[in-house]
């Protein structure tokens, strides 16, 4: 069966703001198998936008697409009001993408691993990196090799890239995965400051997100 979803309403309020990212008719099939179709949505300053549905539905192959890592696809994209294959360059450096594999090296430190990650943008000190390690509930944890950490931990060493990133737009796959409460309070507090600053989110999580900031929810399993 095929997978629609729909624009999601603006509201008056959105009249006055430039949205930051655009879809548009966007349609994807995967071993002859629908996964969406006709799905429109707008991602504004300030939101945080959680991409829902069935294991199955689409939800990574959404994010992968936007971020440029899957091509096939038809429909339009658009940021800052402009299609993204207009500047695709500054398109790619305006987010950050962290997908549901934990993006670290394990046979390196976790400061080798965030200036390794950083290096391509904005490089980072080790006072930077330090700051990011202790708002993640890591602190003096930088120079142990990633081996030696659980899963969790190393789920916390990537989600410090985004407080050394200066993306506006975060693209996160189920970065909840592994993190123990205190770790998805962390999370969704650092979701929220993002976006308080202007910035936006768009995640994929079954965790029912509770974050003191404009929420939206995109469900790839709605039907027409």
């Amino acid at each position: 069966m095929s997978a629609s979803a729909v624009a999601i309403p603006a509201t008056d309020h959105d009249a006055f703001r430039q949205p930051l990212l655009q879809a548009s008719a966007l349609f994807c099939e995967r071993d002859e198998r629908v996964l969406f179709s006709s799905l429109n949505f707008t991602l504004f300053p300030g939101e945080v936008m959680q991409v829902q549905g069935s294991n199955g539905s689409g939800k990574t192959t959404l994010l992968r697409i936007l971020c440029g890592l899957n091509s096939s696809y038809e429909g339009e994209i658009f940021w800052l009001g402009e299609d993204i294959d207009d500047d695709r360059e500054a398109f790619l450096a305006s987010l950050l993408y962290i997908g549901h594999r934990v993006g670290v090296n394990k046979i390196l430190t976790a400061r080798e691993n965030l200036r390794w990650s950083c290096a391509l943008h904005a490089p980072v000190t080790d006072t930077d990196i330090d700051n990011a390690m202790a708002r993640v509930g890591l602190l003096g944890y930088a120079d142990v090799p990633c081996r030696n950490m659980s899963a969790g931990q190393q789920q916390r060493v990537s989600l410090a890239r985004l407080l050394l990133s200066p993306a506006k737009l975060w693209v996160l796959d189920e970065p909840f995965t592994t993190l123990d409460i205190q770790g998805v309070k962390v999370l969704e507090t650092l979701l929220a400051e993002h976006a308080e600053k202007g910035g936006a989110v768009l995640v994929t999580t079954h965790h029912k997100l509770d974050v003191p900031c404009e929420l939206r929810r995109l469900n790839l399993d709605d039907r027409k």
